[in-house]
């Protein structure tokens, strides 16, 4: 069922900034603070097993708000275990997770994206037929009884868009006509438009051509500006790391190898550590 609001007529344009939650619904209050250079997220030891397989051993990482740390690997490497600790999605069978100063044990994805840990995967969990703004509340849309809030929602859209850079022709637009680069725009905007702390992207920069990938990277680069963010870039493209990242960590065979600020390697450097693992393999 749906109520629609009075909305300006013309184009999209930025309203002034909501309230985090316009139903009332908080989050959950997380740990720690998330000023500028504050540390967001450490883990400690981090070790997963399945069966006889060890996915990760001892890992060891940490990220500040306002930084951005690339994570490279290859398939198999282990980035994708990593994250699903992170997201709450695994338990470790070993280590411990801080965030914010505060270790946690979570329980669930919705356990840590109610600490602020939020991630966009590479599928964007976007409904093509929908409009942008109803992709921008899908599963917490906005309500006045039994009604959709659809004036209210597009406003936010609007103005969550607007305060990262993004322009899109308009928030009524269904997702499907959108380009690539567009679409994970949307999705990122989504993210951290929940008073997210900790922000991992899976590869958005995936099968995108040049533009759109620099239309993300500049994306990522606004937002690590901000200084209350602290995001992870997992990625294959080292150049593209190079580019955007703060810091580079290399992920191999399930342990983290290389640790060390972008200014102070290179993508020949990085690219001869893989190849001396192969070697040696």
């Amino acid at each position: 069922m749906s109520e629609e609001e009075t909305d300006t007529p013309g184009a999209d344009v930025p309203h002034q900034a909501a309230a985090p939650d316009e139903n009332g619904a908080g989050t959950e209050s997380g740990p720690g603070a998330s000023g500028p250079g504050a540390e967001a997220l450490r883990v400690e030891g981090i070790s997963k097993r399945f069966g006889p397989v060890t996915a990760l051993r001892d890992i060891n990482l940490h990220v500040r708000a306002g930084e951005v740390l690339g994570l490279l690997g290859d398939n198999g490497a282990g980035k994708s275990t990593l994250i699903k600790i992170i997201t709450g999605f695994h338990r470790p069978d070993s280590g411990r997770i801080v965030l914010g100063g505060e270790e946690v044990s979570l329980r669930s994805v919705a356990h840590a994206r109610s600490l602020g840990v939020e991630t966009v995967y590479q599928d964007l969990a976007l409904v093509d037929e929908l409009p942008v703004y109803l992709n921008f509340f899908l599963n917490k849309e906005l309500t006045a009884g039994p009604f959709l809030r659809h004036g209210a929602m597009r406003r936010r859209a609007v103005d969550a868009l607007a305060e990262v850079g993004i322009n899109i022709p308009s928030v009524s637009a269904e997702v499907r006509a959108l380009s690539g680069g567009q679409r994970q725009a949307i999705a990122v905007a989504r993210a951290v438009n929940t008073a997210a702390k900790v922000l991992l992207l899976d590869e958005p920069l995936a099968a995108m051509g040049a533009r759109e990938g620099g239309q993300i990277l500049r994306l990522i680069d606004r937002l690590r500006q901000r200084g209350d963010l602290a995001i992870i870039l997992i990625a294959h493209n080292y150049s593209q790391v190079m580019d955007v990242c703060d810091r580079v960590n290399l992920l191999q065979h399930g342990e983290i190898t290389f640790d060390r600020p972008t200014a102070e390697t290179s993508v020949a450097e990085l690219l001869e550590l893989v190849h001396a693992e192969y070697r040696m393999a």
